[in-house]
């Protein structure tokens, strides 16, 4: 089986997952373009494209994995799937849709009166990565303020913006990657001192986790809702002592602390390839074109 990762210029995490070895599995990075010029039926593409620098959408490929489901390839991350990660106003949608724990949130737009509800709040772009744009507004003046100086960024103009409810920062957070329906990783981020994003991008550190039993259900079950194959769970203590789901994350990035028992890289690999064969043999067995997750 050759399993190829399929994104723009190979990130940390992609050139781990392309560098593992197991016997009978070839495991290759590609682009989009690549990866329509070289794929086979037999082949298996795992889709990561990550969200454009911009801030506004995905980066360009999505197109590449419907053509290759179209030649009958398996793909796991398909165009939908990482759409519905990436836009943070549809994964809100789908979460609340499978009735799972999601800050309430609504949907400003260029151009249109804010009307939702008053501060304190986190401002946010639609299509957001590294904590950039993201931020707390503790009062309606704060939040006012913000508005005017996104008003004129591309993103806004394009998507508008995001205001969710408040989930009290508590310093951390719990972020599982899931793949193949296991958690195969998983780490506490914590701040960095007088942050209260989490974001490692802006100073925050990995703290290996055991994941608790019930981070460890909720994230499946926002992976099973999205369809995802891989996936980051992001997860936030709440006051009332249970989790909510922040933010998942199509093109999730991963490293050695997130090992759980076993390497980390290695066991994504394993469960990817296990669930593309699983869906193979049932393509063979109902005489169906493979079916995509």
């Amino acid at each position: 089986m050759r399993i190829a990762i399929v994104s723009g210029a190979p990130s940390p995490t992609d050139q781990k997952l392309s560098s593992v070895r197991v016997r009978g599995l070839e495991v290759v990075h590609v682009t989009p373009g690549e990866a329509v010029a070289t794929l086979a039926p037999g082949d298996v593409a795992v889709g990561r494209l990550d969200v454009r620098p911009e801030l506004d959408g995905v980066d360009d490929g999505l197109w590449s994995l419907g053509v290759l489901a179209a030649r009958g390839l398996t793909v796991l991350n398909a165009p939908g799937t990482l759409v519905a990660a990436h836009d943070k106003l549809l994964t809100a949608r789908i979460l609340r849709r499978a009735s799972l724990p999601h800050p309430e949130t609504w949907h400003v737009r260029p151009g249109r009166p804010y009307d939702g509800p008053p501060a304190p709040l986190v401002l946010k772009p639609r299509h957001g990565s590294w904590g950039r744009h993201v931020t707390l507004c503790e009062t309606d003046d704060a939040l006012r303020s913000e508005l005017r100086a996104v008003r004129d960024e591309p993103w806004f103009r394009q998507h508008g913006a995001l205001v969710q409810e408040l989930v009290p920062p508590t310093g951390s957070d719990l972020r599982l990657v899931v793949a193949g329906g296991k958690v195969v990783g998983a780490v506490s981020r914590v701040a960095k001192e007088g942050e209260w994003r989490t974001n490692v991008s802006l100073g925050a550190t990995r703290v290996p986790l055991d994941a608790p039993a019930d981070a460890v259900e909720l994230a499946l079950a926002a992976a099973r809702a999205l369809g995802a194959s891989l996936v980051g769970v992001d997860l936030m203590p709440t006051p009332a002592g249970g989790l909510t789901i922040l933010e998942l994350n199509g093109s999730v990035e991963f490293t050695r602390e997130y090992r759980v028992r076993r390497d980390v890289f290695r066991a994504t690999v394993l469960e990817l390839a296990r669930v593309a064969a699983e869906e193979a043999g049932s393509a063979r067995a109902s005489g169906a074109d493979p079916v995509l997750v």
